[in-house]
């Protein structure tokens, strides 16, 4: 990508379920960014989509109008750059793919359709920018968007647990809103729902000590507005923190109110005031799982988190490192999950790194593609927790049902299949989640496959006998120079009953 300037414009685009929001910001002489000009527009998107599981043409028509609106501030500003992304309210509806097409042809934007996972990256990236989460302990990151919730734990400034449940403000609303009128006490039955959609974080959570919470995205801004303009505490002043029991007690104040009388009481629009008691009470029961006396706000947005990224790439400014360290930190979280063989699968890590490092010249793959092998050596055995004769599939299926933070769908899948074939089969243009790839990613994953194969042979016994490795290539020859203090013949044997997949792959013999 041609790298920008001081004084060039950038710009993204976030289409949500509740609002299309626009944000255009300057590079600034210390590679920062300066927001220009912010811009909202009301959709109807996630009512669509939650509802009837389509966005109907009615609100296609609308959304495709005011995103014309956006494009032509794309002009005015003389914007070089931009990213335009799609959340759930577009990812989850059945007709996604005629909605972005529609897009793409009446405003000339094309649209990213990000997965939760993605969007989690990006949100903690924002959140990152404006905060010291290396400073304490233990922290709880949660993010109510309009789709879902989200939790995250970071110790020491490390991402240790990242995890989503699909009961987001707007959603929430439209599914429990039929039972609105049936009851006398819908906050409570809204509560009983929360808790039960909670159910899986709540284990993960419930018996950590946080030093402190952060909430983000939901309606937190204006609760953060309404508990400031009520007490004067002057938030600005105070690093927008608020105390446990403001929090509850504007909780009753609202419990028992219409979203009229709450638009009024507090001088909110419509659409706000119908999303306050959904997210407050999402809130609410993090408080109960933690315990936490207060709160601290994030007044970040998404398209912070991704302004920050696209100026990273632009700016050709390496964070990945940090990024990086946060995706294996909570994969490691995943495969003790599945209670992987932690020094076995170490060992497979390190092994699996040192023979891609040495090998460049052979595959002439990347910096990702090596992220991809270190995170299917992490979880290549997570599949013997449910089934040990056939691991390697179950430890595919695995993979892909996991919403890896930073990781898009297309990583997943490479990754599972890498995780898959490092064992007994190779790949086959009959087994369907190989065929399905395009030609030049089943040549990735047909390559690291091949180098994780080899690095699981050189553990067979699983007691870590070779102490170094190095590589020196003869012509057609491949030679593994092994150092060890133990009989190695079983991981010798092993090795040579793996290599034919690696010859017929990179074209050359591996030996010991």
């Amino acid at each position: 990508m041609t790298k920008i300037k001081v004084g060039d414009i950038i710009a993204v685009i976030d289409i949500g379920s509740n609002y299309l929001r626009i944000s255009i910001a300057e590079i600034n002489v210390n590679k920062t960014i300066k927001i220009l000009e912010d811009a909202v527009k009301p959709t109807n998107i996630g009512k669509d989509t939650f509802n009837f599981k389509r966005i109907s043409v009615q609100t296609m028509h609308e959304t495709c109008n005011d995103l014309k609106g956006f494009a032509q501030l794309l002009k005015d500003y003389k914007t070089k750059f931009y990213k335009a992304i799609s959340t759930s309210g577009i990812r989850e509806s059945e007709n996604k793919q005629y909605i972005l097409e529609q897009i793409r042809l009446r405003t000339g934007l094309n649209v990213q359709c990000i997965n939760s996972a993605e969007e989690r990256f990006y949100m903690l990236k924002a959140i990152s920018y404006n905060s010291n989460l290396s400073a304490l302990k233990r922290i709880l990151v949660v993010n109510i968007t309009s789709g879902a919730v989200e939790a995250s734990i970071y110790e020491e400034g490390q991402l240790k647990f990242s995890e989503q449940s699909k009961i987001g403000s707007l959603r929430l609303r439209e599914t429990l809103g039929e039972l609105e009128t049936k009851t006398m006490d819908f906050p409570e039955i809204m509560e009983q729902f929360i808790e039960n959609k909670l159910y899986s974080i709540k284990s993960s959570i419930e018996n950590l000590n946080f030093e402190c919470l952060i909430g983000a995205g939901g309606e937190l801004k204006t609760i953060l507005k309404i508990i400031d303009t009520k007490n004067k505490k002057g938030f600005m002043k105070k690093g927008y923190f608020i105390e446990r029991e403001e929090f509850i007690q504007l909780y009753k104040n609202i419990q028992n109110m219409t979203n009229d009388q709450i638009r009024f009481t507090y001088g909110i629009s419509y659409k706000i005031a119908e999303l306050l008691l959904p997210s407050i009470l999402i809130f609410y029961c993090f408080l109960k799982i933690t315990n936490s006396k207060n709160v601290q706000i994030s007044t970040v947005s998404l398209r912070e988190g991704v302004l920050y990224d696209l100026s990273e790439e632009l700016l050709q400014i390496d964070r990945r490192k940090e990024s990086e360290n946060h995706i294996i930190s909570s994969v490691w979280y995943i495969g003790e999950k599945y209670r992987i063989n932690k020094k076995h699968v170490a060992f497979v890590e390190n092994i699996a790194l040192s023979i891609f490092d040495q090998t460049k010249k052979l595959h002439k793959l990347g910096e990702k593609e090596r992220l991809y092998l270190q995170i299917a050596s992490i979880l290549h055995d997570v599949g013997i927790f449910i089934d040990a004769s056939n691991h390697y599939i179950q430890s595919y299926n695995i993979i892909r049902s996991q919403n890896i933070i930073g990781l898009s769908d297309r990583d997943l899948q490479l990754i599972a299949n890498i995780a898959r074939y490092h064992s007994e089969q190779t790949p086959k243009q009959s087994h369907k989640n190989y065929s399905v790839l395009s030609d030049k990613d089943k040549m990735t994953v047909s390559i690291l496959a091949a180098v994780l194969r080899l690095s699981e042979a050189l553990d067979i016994s699983h007691l870590q006998k070779i102490s170094e490795l190095r590589l020196i290539q003869d012509k057609d020859i491949l030679y593994f120079n092994l150092s060890a203090d133990e009989d190695i013949i079983l991981e010798e044997w092993n090795f040579i009953n793996n290599s034919d997949f690696f010859e017929e792959v990179l074209g050359i013999k591996p030996m010991i």
